[in-house]
C-alpha cells in the first residue's frame, strides 16, 4: 500500500500495533529501469507475513479519508489485545469504531495516518463453522448477488 510518510506510518504500525518495522528498502531504479525515488518498508506480523508500504515522492498519489469498505485490513487477535489496543488508541486520540458484533467474529476499527481502515478481530466460537463453505451458501449467495446487482 502507499503512504503519505513513513514515520508516521511506522508511529503506527510499529508503536501502536507492535508489528515490528523490519525491513526498508531505498528504490531508485525499478525492474522496469525506470527512476525513482521510493522508501519500501515492512512490518512483521506475528505469523510472519508482513504488511508492507511504498512511501514515493515522485509518483503522486492522493491519499484521502477511505470509506470503511475501501483499502481496509483485518488482523486476527486475542481478546485481551483487543481491549488493550482499544483503550491505547483512545488514549492516543486515534479514531476508534467498534467493538461490532458481526456473530462469527467481534471487530474493532482504527484509521491509521494514511486514511486506512485497520480492523482487529477476534474469532468467536461459531468462527470456524460460519466459514465453511459447504454450510454458509458462499457460492450462492455471491450467484445472486451477481444476478440482481445494479
Amino acid at each position: 500500500m502507499r503512504c503519505r510518510d513513513t514515520e508516521e506510518t511506522r508511529t503506527f504500525y510499529e508503536d501502536f500495533l507492535g508489528l515490528p518495522l523490519v525491513h526498508a528498502i531505498k528504490i531508485t531504479e525499478t525492474k522496469t529501469a525506470r527512476i525513482t525515488n521510493t522508501l519500501h518498508s515492512f512490518y512483521r506480523m506475528s505469523d510472519g507475513s508482513h504488511i508492507a508500504f511504498f512511501e514515493s515522492s515522485d509518483n503522486p498519489f492522493t491519499f484521502k479519508r477511505q470509506h470503511d469498505f475501501d483499502l481496509h485490513t483485518a488482523l486476527e487477535v486475542e481478546e485481551d489485545f483487543m481491549h488493550e489496543m482499544i483503550k491505547k488508541a483512545k488514549l492516543l486520540g486515534i479514531e476508534t469504531r467498534g467493538i461490532s458484533d458481526h456473530e462469527f467474529i467481534h471487530s474493532v476499527y482504527f484509521r491509521d495516518p494514511n486514511g486506512y481502515v485497520v480492523e482487529l478481530t477476534v474469532k468467536q466460537e461459531n468462527h470456524d463453522e460460519s466459514l465453511d463453505p459447504t454450510k454458509n451458501n458462499a457460492r450462492q449467495i455471491l450467484s445472486e448477488w451477481q444476478y440482481n446487482k445494479v
